[in-house]
């Protein structure tokens, strides 16, 4: 007889109802067995607790410059390299935990290098600013979605802001139809796959989008995707560097702004909901 699942704890959180499975594991070996199967089974919305993917919160190896690691998983059980919305998330634990001063620039370590955390005002509840590093314009690329028997195709800029990105630019967002499955890219662009930003301009500096992620489906939010979709727009518009640019997703609305360093900063909230222990 197998032996039962030994119970440990998780927080359940979301930035901009982009949702989140936490699982404290500071010394690295409460969930060494963090397999595909036990990601797919927390985050399942019936049988699980629920989320668009998981968060591993690690102790830095001695070696980084910054004290703490985020694990990402995407819903499926694949690695993720970064998480805009879900680093947010884990900034606010730490910070709520005592793990983290509100008042001090916040390093946060992933598999796209350091992040930087500060939150508005030095203060706990305030608002999460994370300077996403240097994007990357790649050029053109296209996604195509099905509709009914056929596939309506659109050009998308590629971008990377620690994930990769296909930015399409639509009349309406209801063009993407529902989205229940990824959309088509070339492979030979995205050959680990691609997150897919449908978006439409709003005003002067100011869309709104929806985003298939790799892994997850369509969420209601990606902030890696923000980050992109404000680079694709600014450098379409010639906008001055230091615009900040309001992206509306279906969860909220994120501020970004591409400095005149080159380096992405997102503004957004972050919040923690509930905490339990589980043994899924």
């Amino acid at each position: 007889m197998a032996e039962p699942a030994v119970p440990y704890p998780f927080l359940k959180g979301h930035g901009t109802h982009n949702d989140f499975v936490l699982l404290p594991d500071h010394d690295g070996t409460l969930h060494r067995d963090l397999d595909p199967a036990r990601v797919r089974a927390l985050c399942d919305r019936r049988g699980g607790i629920g989320g668009d993917g998981v968060l591993r919160v690690l102790r830095a190896a001695a070696d980084s410059a910054a004290q703490w690691f985020m694990d990402y998983r995407n819903a499926d059980g694949s690695v993720s390299e970064m998480c805009g919305n879900g680093i947010r998330v884990f900034a606010r634990h730490l910070v709520e935990e005592g793990l983290a001063d509100p008042a001090r620039p916040l390093p946060v370590d992933t598999r796209d290098g350091i992040k930087t955390i500060t939150f508005a005002d030095g203060a706990a509840d305030g608002e999460v600013v994370v300077d996403m590093g240097v994007p990357r314009l790649l050029g053109e690329s296209r996604v195509g979605v099905a509709l009914g028997d056929e596939v309506r195709w659109w050009s998308a800029a590629h971008v990377e802001t620690g994930n990769p990105h296909a930015v399409a630019f639509v009349d309406d967002l209801a063009q993407a139809g529902p989205l229940t499955s990824p959309p088509e890219h070339d492979a030979e662009v995205y050959p680990h796959g691609v997150n897919v930003e449908f978006v439409v301009r709003r005003g002067e500096h100011h869309v709104a989008m929806r985003v298939h992620e790799r892994g997850s489906g369509e969420t209601r939010s990606c902030g890696t995707g923000a980050c992109a979709v404000a680079v694709a727009t600014a450098s379409a518009d010639g906008a001055e560097r230091g615009t900040p640019y309001r992206v509306d997703l279906p969860g909220g609305t994120l501020t970004i702004t591409w400095q005149t360093d080159g380096r992405v900063l997102m503004a957004g909230p972050a919040v923690i909901v509930a905490r339990g222990t589980t043994s899924l």
